[in-house]
């Protein structure tokens, strides 16, 4: 998603400064079909859209993103329906242009923001659902930067797939049904709602794209599993990371999701990342397994036992992460991701590969990771000449820059004189001696 460069004059915006916490409930138990179905016609919620069987998508609204703060968490629960079988499922984000009522998932930028595997579930057996639950801070900034929410709507995506036929004829009370899942999705967030953190760098890469050995298409060349992005970027990104998502996929035997592989991540030339996926026990998920499966047996087993071949657990949540690149300099550059030890037996099995890059695009917003813990308040705001800074703690430095990023005072000072400054949009960095910063926008009249 590159930056309009657009400047902000004319926007207004009121700044009270509070730390709280709000929640809500994005999906309530919406009900998922046979993903292989033709997409049924069932009434869904105001305000939802039903893309397909397995994907539903609700606009978030300016009030909910105003008032989430510097702190995101994201909780999934999935209940059963009449799918027992293991399925992958998903949290997205679609940035939809400003004012359409609905839109073709295909046609705009999207990024997978949290990925899970469902367990073998019994719809008749308690736990007859599971939690999934993901710290996603980094969101704040998305959707705390004025540019991209007035460019786009961001809508929320909950995307579960499963297909009901074991359960037809193994669940009591699945015989010819074709919903699968119940999927309710959550947005939990504290610290300050007020903070404003502009000039997000965010650039959607690659949305689910399957790599494989065997597909024109799924790899660099067919024989080797080896994913290439380039892109451009125009400017220089601060704070600059990757965010990846891949699983392993493919139940045949010697499948790619029983045996574990190296995948290597290349950036410009250079590794910056080797990871082979799973190594943990799925013991602390063997409670939500409530349908007999092939994966787990009647007795607990050891944790080198589950490290020696599973790449993910059935109930548990697939890792996102995060590779740190520090300044990224304007220019093409180049994202490769290789697993050359898959084999994919019968030209079976596919790795889904999500990956986005996020930074900002001024140095001085780099480092404000967490505004909440610090209480100050700016006033007046609007200013006429002089702003003052009160808090309770000790502070240490104030940096004012203007709307292309350019420092315009530097003090340590509370009274700060903006006589000298043009009329129009100013951002305020203040950092505390407990080390805390914070970014406020202030109005010059």
């Amino acid at each position: 998603m590159k930056r309009n460069l657009l400047p902000f004059f004319g926007l207004l915006f009121c700044f009270p400064m509070f730390s709280q916490s709000v929640s809500y409930t994005v999906f309530d138990e919406i009900l998922f079909y046979d993903g292989y179905a033709a997409t049924v016609d069932h009434p869904v919620p105001d305000g939802v859209i039903r893309h397909r069987n397995d994907l539903y998508a609700t606009k978030l609204t300016d009030e909910q993103l105003a008032s989430l703060g510097s702190d995101v968490t994201v909780n999934v629960i999935v209940k059963a329906a009449c799918d027992n079988y293991d399925r992958i499922g998903n949290v997205n984000l679609a940035f939809v242009p400003k004012g359409q009522t609905t839109y073709d998932p295909d046609d705009v930028q999207r990024i997978e923001i949290g990925r899970f595997i469902t367990p073998f579930m019994n719809k008749n057996i308690m736990p007859n659902q599971v939690p999934y639950t993901y710290s996603l801070n980094n969101l704040s900034r998305i959707f705390k930067d004025p540019e991209i929410t007035s460019l786009y709507d961001i809508w929320a995506e909950l995307e579960i797939f499963g297909v009901p036929y074991a359960a037809n004829t193994q669940v009591a009370g699945c015989a010819g049904r074709n919903d699968v899942f119940y999927g309710t999705l959550e947005f939990v967030s504290s610290g300050n709602s007020a903070w404003d953190n502009p000039y997000t760098a965010l650039y959607p890469l690659s949305m689910k794209v399957n790599l494989n050995n065997y597909q024109e298409g799924a790899t660099d060349q067919v024989g080797t599993t080896v994913r290439t992005i380039t892109f451009e970027t125009e400017e220089t990104i601060y704070a600059a990371k990757f965010y990846l998502i891949t699983s392993n996929h493919g139940a045949n035997q010697g499948g790619e999701e029983y045996i574990r592989r190296w995948h290597y991540v290349n950036f410009n030339g250079t590794q910056v990342l080797s990871y082979r996926p799973g190594g943990l026990s799925c013991e602390p998920f063997r409670m939500y397994n409530t349908q007999a499966n092939g994966i787990y047996g009647q007795n607990p087993q050891s944790p080198a036992w589950w490290a020696s071949w599973n790449n993910w657990c059935p109930g548990d949540v697939i890792p996102v992460r995060t590779i740190d690149l520090g300044t990224l300099e304007p220019g093409t550059h180049t994202f490769v991701l290789s697993v050359p030890a898959a084999q994919f037996v019968d030209q079976q099995g596919y790795i889904p590969v999500s990956l986005y890059l996020q930074g900002t695009y001024s140095e001085a917003f780099a480092g404000v990771e967490n505004p909440a813990e610090t209480t100050f308040s700016i006033y007046p705001n609007p200013v006429s000449d002089v702003f003052y800074i009160e808090s309770q703690e000790t502070l240490k430095e104030v940096v004012v820059f203007d709307v292309v990023g350019q420092q315009v005072i530097k003090t340590s000072d509370d009274q700060i004189n903006t006589t000298d400054l043009q009329s129009g949009i100013y951002f305020v960095q203040v950092e505390f001696e407990n080390a805390q910063k914070a970014v406020r926008k202030i109005i010059k009249k």
